[in-house]
């Protein structure tokens, strides 16, 4: 069975009014994230859904809302956006998507587990040019828009490194922050070079100052 049908199936199992009821729902009620997201929001690598769970609340609502005007997930290839814009579209208003985010907030972020390889040491001089907007220890900078790093599922990381360079993700015209993206995911010149720099970010602590570098 694909990916994408595991997810439908997954839909499939959820009550018919349970999309167009967020709009109206407690942030409690959004436990819907949680069936492709995990009961924690900690992700889930079989159906390629990240980890939502201790991301920053700025990202997070910015995701949504680029997913809702369309402009993210609108790659033909981008098979797993263009389902996640089906569910940002059933959230009506700026006030669903505070309230989605509300109830993310209230998850219970867990450590990623490592699923690739590679070289840390190697991979802090190549990061060295992401610290620039990520942080040096992948905290993160709301006042460049730039999500914290550090906690975050390698393979995930990996498949946006990769949408990057490959014109999926950050092409869009409504897109700003993701066109300043592909030019600097190109900077990795190869797939040794990413395991590398994604070996150093899961060795980072994954703490409390995310997202709060000035």
């Amino acid at each position: 069975m694909s990916l994408r049908a595991v997810r439908l199936v997954l839909l499939a199992l959820l009550p018919a009014a349970s999309l167009p009821a967020l709009a109206h729902a407690e942030p409690e009620e959004f436990a819907y994230c949680t069936v492709c997201h995990g009961a924690q929001g900690n992700g889930n690598p079989v159906i390629r859904a990240p980890k939502i769970a201790g991301l920053e609340p700025w990202y997070l609502t910015r995701q949504l809302q680029a997913f809702r005007a369309g402009w993210r997930g609108a790659h033909a290839e981008d098979a797993t956006g263009r389902e996640m814009r089906f569910v940002a579209e059933a959230l009506p208003d700026d006030a669903a998507v505070a309230r989605a985010v509300a109830f993310i907030g209230t998850l219970a972020a867990a450590p990623a587990a490592r699923t690739l390889t590679g070289d840390a040491q190697r991979g802090a001089a190549q990061y060295a040019a992401c610290a620039a907007c990520h942080g040096a220890r992948g905290e993160g900078n709301a006042a460049l828009q730039a999500p914290s790093l550090a906690g975050q599922s390698d393979w995930y990381l990996l498949a946006q490194l990769d949408a990057y360079r490959a014109g999926r993700r950050g092409t869009h015209p409504s897109d700003a922050l993701g066109a300043r993206m592909q030019p600097l995911a190109a900077l990795l010149p190869d797939a040794g070079a990413v395991a590398d720099v994604l070996a150093y970010l899961a060795s980072l602590p994954d703490d409390e100052t995310r997202g709060t570098r000035p």
